[in-house]
């Protein structure tokens, strides 16, 4: 279930990344493109019990680690949206993906050529710009001022650290205008067909038995 993969980025270098994955070399097999940063913490176990959920109906999934991302070996601050993208392309073509799942700003790194699904979407203005709102609240609680239009200034020449996260200025400037969009036989999944709020509006990382089995079931229905 736990491997490694060894990803191609966009300027041709290679790199191995772990990957968690539930193949028996089945007809679907779906490519997961997590939730990003903070969210990646919080909607982890949410992630795999959905991938639990499809193993048990007759659904292979692989869940790649981003270059930057978890246990990766890789420094963050050189990571472009770019680089990410490339990087979710390679591991399609070596998994073979039939479909692809998204989870939040995830979205953004959705291979075009792939049907499937993008769940709750986020644009990368938002995942920034909710990091620097939580970084100036952050400052205020310790007794400092900051605020957001110089920080994300200073992001777009110099990088950021937001969150415990080092971007750099490369991926800060394409978030900020950088949309999700469905590509042909891609459509999106609303949390509020999941029932309940998302998982990733709780402080602390979390579950939902239901929530995972909504999200599954939503998958394997329109696979049927």
């Amino acid at each position: 279930m736990i491997s490694t993969w060894t990803i191609s980025g966009a300027d041709g270098a290679t790199g191995e990344e772990l990957l968690v994955a539930f193949d028996k070399a089945r007809s679907m097999r779906v490519l997961i493109c997590p939730a990003w940063f903070d969210e990646a913490n919080k909607l982890r176990r949410f992630t795999i019990e959905v991938m639990r959920r499809l193993d048990k109906v007759g659904i292979d999934s692989f869940l790649p680690d981003l270059p930057g991302c978890n246990d990766s070996l890789a420094p963050l601050a050189p990571q472009t949206l770019a680089s990410w993208k490339a990087g979710m392309a390679s591991a399609a073509y070596q998994f073979q993906a039939t479909h692809v799942l998204t989870i939040r700003a995830g979205a953004l790194l959705a291979p075009d050529h792939l049907p499937g699904w993008l769940y709750a979407p986020q644009s990368g203005n938002k995942t920034l710009r909710g990091m620097i709102r939580a970084r100036t609240i952050a400052a205020r609680e310790a007794g400092r001022e900051e605020k957001a239009e110089a920080l994300l200034a200073l992001g777009r020449s110099e990088g950021l650290v937001l969150g415990g996260w080092s971007l750099g200025p490369s991926m800060i400037r394409y978030l900020v205008d950088v949309e999700p969009r469905l590509a042909d036989g891609q459509s999106e999944i609303a949390q509020s067909a999941l029932g309940g709020p998302g998982l990733w509006l709780r402080a602390e990382p979390d579950e939902d038995p239901r929530q995972s089995e909504a999200l599954a079931a939503i998958i394997a229905g329109d696979a049927a």
